[in-house]
């Protein structure tokens, strides 16, 4: 069916719990500061899935959600410097900071109590245009292809925040190897760090993929750890996995929680905490962490392996993340 030049193919999440809707809308028009993008690509994210299940419960209703956004400027609107048209930019998850709280001051907006989502009370990229903010855009490196560049948005920023305070530890453990993972390592190989893939119990072929991409073990998450760890990452949102990273890990050791959500965490023995080991969570991301990064990425490189799913299987695509049908990254494209 072909579209009027005034609006645009989206879906719409309309009430959590319920199936994304296909539908028609507007095209967006850029405010002061903002863009209009044409989406070319948006990766779809295990925090996707919380938003849509209602896990995350502040959405702003109806909402195009999708937060790994790669688009090409097809319009600026006043104010706006550093991106003219036809240039590629890419859209994270974080969409807007008040700009004057001490977070934002000291470079930590993404504590900002004020802050606002891209995907979440921002219509994201699960259509043929979106409109964003240009001072949280990032310009897309020549040598990234915009399908594999879309999940390096939040799996690779998300990935690259959660693995800094475990930048100096030698043997590293990934509970979850999904999107993030999967980016991770290709990092912390990259740093000569041994690294340690944890899965669901008796995934082989999520085992398999980490291997390939340079695991130097991967087992089941309900397996012990084939040496002790200096530090674990939990991407998976298992809150029974923290007890288990924890004993993984030497004294001094870091347990980082790098997801958003995450279910209830047991109680466990003092004793699997003492030694002064650490546990720390990952809240969103920075600029900061866009600017270093994403050159990063393109250097190295890091390679995504992505699934490609049509704009209107985007459903599909979200019950295929939530039921693990695919290793890697899965994008949409419009």
């Amino acid at each position: 069916m072909t579209v009027p030049p005034d609006l645009m193919r989206a879906m719409v999440l309309h009430a959590p719990g319920e199936r994304l809707r296909e539908e028609h809308r507007p095209l967006p028009r850029p405010g002061a500061g903002q863009l209009l993008l044409r989406v070319h690509a948006c990766g779809i994210c295990r925090t996707d899935l919380h938003v849509v299940d209602g896990e995350l419960t502040e959405p702003v209703l109806p909402l195009i959600p999708g937060h790994q956004i790669v688009g090409e400027v097809v319009e600026a609107g006043a104010q706006t410097s550093g991106f003219p048209p036809g240039t590629r930019v890419g859209v994270p998850w974080l969409g807007g900071s008040c700009g004057a709280c001490e977070f934002c001051r000291g470079g930590e907006e993404n504590l900002c109590a004020q802050a606002r989502y891209t995907g979440y009370q921002i219509d994201g990229g699960f259509a043929g245009y979106c409109v964003a903010d240009s001072r949280y855009c990032f310009a897309i490196d020549p040598r990234l292809d915009s399908v594999q560049a879309a999940p390096l948005l939040c799996a690779g920023l998300i990935g690259y925040r959660s693995w800094r305070p475990a930048r100096s530890a030698r043997r590293i453990g990934f509970y979850g190897f999904g999107a993030a993972a999967h980016i991770l390592v290709q990092v912390a190989r990259h740093h000569g760090q041994q690294v340690c893939a944890f899965t669901r119990p008796g995934d082989v072929v999520a085992q398999e993929f980490a291997r390939r991409l340079g695991a130097a073990w991967a087992g089941g998450s309900d397996e012990p750890a084939p040496v002790e760890l200096d530090a674990a990452i939990i991407f998976a949102p298992d809150g029974a996995l923290l007890p288990l990273a924890l004993r993984a890990v030497r004294r001094g050791g870091r347990v980082i929680c790098a997801g958003i959500h995450m279910s209830d965490i047991p109680s466990f023995p003092y004793a699997d905490l003492w030694g002064e080991r650490h546990i720390q969570s990952i809240a969103n991301l920075t600029r900061r962490d866009g600017e270093e990064f994403l050159p990063l990425a393109a250097g190295l490189p890091v390679r995504t392996e992505v699934t490609i799913y049509p704009l209107a299987a985007a459903n599909e695509a979200l019950d295929d993340l939530r039921a693990g049908r695919f290793t890697g990254a899965a994008v949409v494209i419009p």
